[in-house]
This record gives structure tokens, sequence and C-alpha cells, in this order.
């Protein structure tokens, strides 16, 4: 086990897996290979009976393998191996998962014709299952999401019993109709978040395992290392730089900032950075990796379902908003290296040069992403053809290492095999979480609560107000606290999907389009994980330097406050489509380099550094600086660039008289 590792089981928003012993181990090992094969077969040769019956398949294969590796409650040391218990669950969920395929069930086919008609065994099946997908949401991430939907399920059931006069009041659902809207139908367990995560998630996380088993994390933070060599602010920049490209191995916010902390925290320390903004620098770039393209977070891929678009689509929208993302913290790098009077750190490494030459083919498989999918290569296609290219790669280095040929064949193929495995096994979560979701979609489709609470949404906004600009603006930071608030609670695709079906529509409604009203909610969803009090990327932060935890909370959130506040300018105006690619070249130009200086007013506020220490007037003048500027429409630019001029005067008068008093 790395140094990182048990970090990232004590910290990580999924709640830590056994330790299983030997055989265990083994068993679930082989159990996941099995699993990936069937995935990775579904990609060039789908089974016959459509995609519906491969999800029942696919979750009825997956369940039972959250019970045996993940326990009900606490943390335990190695050899934690499942009990009676567990594998009585993890055998019902096999039976009940694949109920609707097995023989007893009358078959497929003949269970799709019961829609709306279940016969008495298949509602206990469907009960059981349903108990089972919210029992294993809790064991991976804690009890807030399954009594979310068990609040929706008691609206579902109750429903009929409020008063008729009230808007969120219906006719009720019985038993049977919420199990069949669950268990055969596409709007529950077997819909678009389940579909997501048996496709993309499950391919993505396979290929991450895969890179990392080839070495590319270990190059990528070297190469990060090797780039900035000798400036003082060198060790900033490598952690951030590191953090991107090692979050296209893990694809966790956690798990990115852990692995990058134990490798850059010694440096951060030796170049004299406090424990708490190292923390904060370590977490805000370990978030940064699952914001950013090529790979972004596992909700990008729900993003690209629900809008009926490509991938390649998405990724495209999210290459500005990243580039303000980091332009943000590296201007909080600068400032921090300049505030700390950090100090210079040597590193023995190779050159940038010499490492790209031995190991820059780890970049190919993430460029064979992104030009496959320009190639319009389904995304679940494409992935699997980088997955092989990653795995030929591996091999071709084991090869040349030695001289034992068998020897490097025999362990690459070892290797290979764990890499697959890990990568089913890593995604458990996040399938627990889509099934669980279904709970929640199917309620609201079913109820119409959805359009109801967007009513509401944004009638409390026009109470307030009935200009159209104010309307809007008030429902947006409305929505943004929403998100934050959900995601505080449950997971990031979680809070996605949530917030998608109730608070998609109230932004659908005042003119948003889809891509920004999607993108907006994607990274508030994201950004929950480093807002206090919970942050767990910041926690485990906070756990690698030793630092004080909310200290440390409250410098990530200094890192990322662009983050919070970019996003918000996607859906105020129409320039704000500009930073999603949705306008003209021009247009996209000057609407970035407009935002770009509303980050930089936003480090002056929350670095205290200009051209020298910021004082609080210079400081004071540049938050409507901020805010103006990222409005993204002529008169307010024009304002905001006012402000900043005025920042800037009074910056340097205030450092001429300093300079005539000394």
């Amino acid at each position: 086990m790395t140094q990182a590792e048990p970090v990232v089981a004590a910290q990580d928003e999924e709640r830590p897996s056994r330790a299983l012993s030997r055989r265990w181990d083994l068993f679930v090992l082989a159990v996941s290979l099995g699993i990936a094969l069937l995935v990775l077969k579904q990609v060039f040769w789908p089974l016959a009976k459509g995609n519906q019956f491969y999800l029942v398949i696919f979750l009825g294969l997956t369940l039972p393998l959250v019970f045996l590796c993940y326990r009900p409650r606490g943390r335990r040391g190695d050899g934690d191996d499942p009990g009676p218990v567990d594998w009585v669950l993890a055998v019902l969920a096999l039976l009940v998962g694949l109920y609707p395929v097995l023989p007893f069930s009358g078959g497929y086919d003949e269970f799709l014709n019961r829609v709306a008609d279940l016969s008495t065994m298949d509602t206990v099946a469907g009960g059981i299952l349903l108990v089972l997908v919210l029992e294993a949401a809790r064991r991976t991430t804690g009890l807030v999401l399954p009594l979310v939907c068990l609040a929706f399920l008691a609206y579902s059931y109750y429903g009929g019993l409020l008063p008729q006069g009230w808007a969120i009041a219906h006719s009720g659902f019985d038993f049977d109709e919420i199990i069949s809207a669950l268990y055969n139908e596409q709007s529950g367990f077997f819909g678009v978040p389940l579909d997501v995560a048996a496709t993309y998630i499950v391919l993505f996380a396979i290929y991450g395992a895969v890179l990392d088993a080839s070495g590319a994390g270990k190059f990528f933070v070297d190469f990060s290392f090797a780039l900035f060599r000798r400036s003082r602010t060198a060790p900033g920049r490598t952690a951030a730089t590191a953090g991107f490209l090692l979050g296209t191995v893990s694809g966790s916010s956690t798990a990115t900032t852990v692995s990058l902390g134990a490798v850059t925290w010694p440096v951060l320390r030796e170049a004299g950075y406090p424990k708490e903004q190292a923390g904060g620098l370590l977490a805000a770039s370990g978030i940064g990796a699952i914001l950013s393209p090529p790979t972004l977070g596992a909700a990008a891929f729900i993003i690209a379902e629900y809008l009926e678009t490509d991938y390649l689509t998405v990724l495209l929208w999210a290459i500005v908003p990243t580039l303000l993302y980091y332009l943000g913290i590296v201007l909080a790098v600068e400032a921090d290296a300049r505030r700390f009077g950090a100090r210079s750190v040597r590193v023995d490494s190779p050159s940038a040069w010499k490492l790209l030459l031995r190991g820059g083919y780890h970049f190919l498989s993430l460029v064979i992403i992104v030009v496959f999918l320009a190639m319009d290569i389904p995304p679940f296609s494409a992935v699997v053809y980088a997955t092989g290219v990653a795995a030929a790669f591996g091999l071709a280095a084991r090869l040349l290492g030695t001289a034992d040929r068998m020897t490097a064949v025999r362990e690459w193929a070892i290797g290979l095999a764990k890499a697959l495995a890990v990568g089913v096994r890593s995604a458990l979560p996040v399938i627990a979480v889509c099934a669980a979701a279904g709970v929640v979609t199917s309620t609201i489709t079913k109820s119409g609560l959805g359009q109801v609470l967007t009513t509401a949404l944004v009638d409390l906004a026009r109470a307030i107000s009935s200009n159209p600009t104010v309307v809007l603006t008030l429902t947006v930071v409305f929505s943004a606290v929403a998100v934050l608030v959900l995601g505080l609670a449950v997971p990031v695709t979680a809070s996605f999907i949530i917030s998608w079906v109730v608070i998609g529509p109230a932004l659908a409604d005042l003119g948003v389009e889809p891509a920004e009203r999607a993108m907006f909610i994607f990274y508030y969803a994201v950004l929950s994980e480093v807002t206090p009090p919970t942050a767990l990327a910041a926690v485990a932060a906070a756990a690698i330097t030793g630092g004080s935890v909310m200290k440390t909370m409250w410098q990530t959130w200094k890192y990322t406050l662009p983050a919070f506040l970019v996003p918000i300018a996607f859906v105020l105006t129409d320039n704000g489509s500009a930073l999603l690619l949705q306008r003209s070249t021009m247009d996209v130009l000057w609407v970035t380099a407009v935002s770009g200086l509303g980050v930089a007013a936003l480090a002056v506020v929350t670095g205290g550094w200009l051209f020298g220490p910021a004082r609080w007037p210079e400081r004071a003048l540049c938050v409507p600086a901020a805010a103006l500027l990222l409005y993204l429409q002529p008169v307010s630019i024009a304002i905001g660039v006012g402000f900043v001029v005025v920042a800037v005067a009074v910056h340097l008068l205030g450092k001429a008289r300093t300079r005539e008093t000394v």
C-alpha cells in the first residue's frame, strides 16, 4: 500500500472499502475482471436483446460486489472479509438483480410485457432490489442519499394524502406502481444515470486504471517537476500542473489531492509554504482535475446523455472555464510565492525534454481520445482504443527494460488483468449512486414534482423583484446555493442528477440554454467538494500536510473562488455562452479576455498582491471590478475596467509614498 492510499481510503467521498484477505481479494478481482470483459464486449458486440437487457445484467453483477467490498459501517483493519449477512445480501442482489432475465421470471420479453401490471413475484423482487440499492448507496456514500430517496418514495406513496390545494399534491401511487416505475420502466433503476455508469463511466475508470498501471502517474509528476525546475514559484506551479495531469488517471478529486500531496508536500514545505496554504493549493489542484478536459468528472458523461450531444462537445464547453480556473490558481501561486518569501527548491530529475522522449507516449492515449471523438467515433469506443494503446505501450516499456521477455509479458498480462478489475471496482460507488438516483428521477417524472419546484424557485425570485434581469440573477444565486448545499451531503454525480431535474427546468423557464445551465449545475456540483464545512478534498489535503482542517478549507476556497463566479457568467447574459464556445471566435476571444481580467481582480482580493502587497483600498476596489467584469455586458465591463484602473492607481500611489517615507 502506498503512502497515499490510507488517506484516500479515509477521506474520499465514497466510504472506504474493505481491506480483503488475499483469498477474497482474488475472488473479487476475478469477478470484476469478468465484468470488465463483459463491458468491453458490449462496446463492439452488444447483447442482442438491447441496452436495457445489458443494464439489468450489469446491475445484477455489480451490485453484489458492493456488499462484498464495502462494510455496513465503520472502518476495521486488514483482513476485513465479508460476513454471513454480507454474503446473504450479495446473493439476494444477484438473484433479484438478474430476476428479469432469469427463466423463473418468464424471461426478459415476458417481464417487459408486464409493465405497469407486475406479478406478485415481480413486485417482491423489485421491492427487495430497492432496499438493496439503497443499502449499497448507504455503504458507499453515507446515509444522506438513501434518506433523500426515502423522502421521494414517501412523497410518491403519500402524495394523495396532502391537501389538494397544495401545489405539490398529486393522486398518489400504490406500492405496485412505484416498483413498476423503478423496476420495469426506463426512468427508474435502469434509466440514464445507470446507463451512463455502465457505458461511459466504467470504461473511463478502466482506462484510468490501465494508464496508471503503465506508470503514467509517476511520469506526470516527474514531468511537472522537470518543467519548472528551480524558480521560487516552481513548487506551486508543479502542484497545479501535476494535479491536472494526475486527474486523467484517478478521476477523483480526493484521490488526486492525496496522490499529489504525497509527492509535492515535502517540496512545498521546503519552499516555505505554510501547511494550510499548501493544503489549499493541493485541494484546488485536485478539484481542477475533474473540472478539466479530456476526462472531466463522471457527471460530464451524464450531461452528454441528457442533452443528447456528443462527449467531445462537452469537452469543448469546458476548455475556457478550465483556462480561467487555472489562471486563478497560477495568479494565487505567484502572489503566495512573493507574500511568503518562497524559496527555490532543487529537485533531482532529468530535464523535461529527456523525460518527454522517454515517457511522452503516456500522453498519446489522451490525444487518441480527443482525435477519435473529433472523428465522430463514439466515446465508449474511443476510450477502449485509448486503453489498448496505453496497455500496448506499457508492454513495450516492459520489454525494452528487460532481457527476460517471457517474464515481462507474464507480468504485463497480470498487471493488465488487475487494472481491468480495479477499474470496475473503483466504479462501484458511482454505480450504486446512479442506481439510487433512479428513485429520484422516477418520482419526479411520474409526479410532476419537478415543474412544481421550478415554479416555486422562480416565484421566490419574482416575489423580490419584477425586473427580468433581477429575477434571473436571484434565481441563479438561489440555484447555486441549492446545488452547493445539496453537494455537501451527496456525491457529485448524485448532486448533479438531482439538481438537473429540479433546478435545470427553472433556469430553462427563464431562457437559459441547455449547455449553459448544464455546465452551471455541473461546476457547482463539483465545487461543493471544496465548500466548508465538509470540503472533502481540503480535509484530505490537511491530512497530508498536518495543517488545520478549517484553515485549509478556507485557503482552498480562496484558490477556487474564480470557479465559483465564472459559472454564474455562463447564465446571466447572452455573452456568457461565449465562455462555452457557443459564439463566434471574436466573441470567444474578447469574452475570455474580459473574464481573465475579472479573475485577476479576484486574485488581488484573495491573494493580497498586485505589484506588491495590496492594501485594503485596492482590494476593496477589485471586488466590484470582478463582479462587473464577469457580468459581460459592455456598460458593466467599462465600469469594471474603471474600478481596476483606479485600484492600480491607488496601489502605485501607495507604493510611491512608501518609498518616499523610506
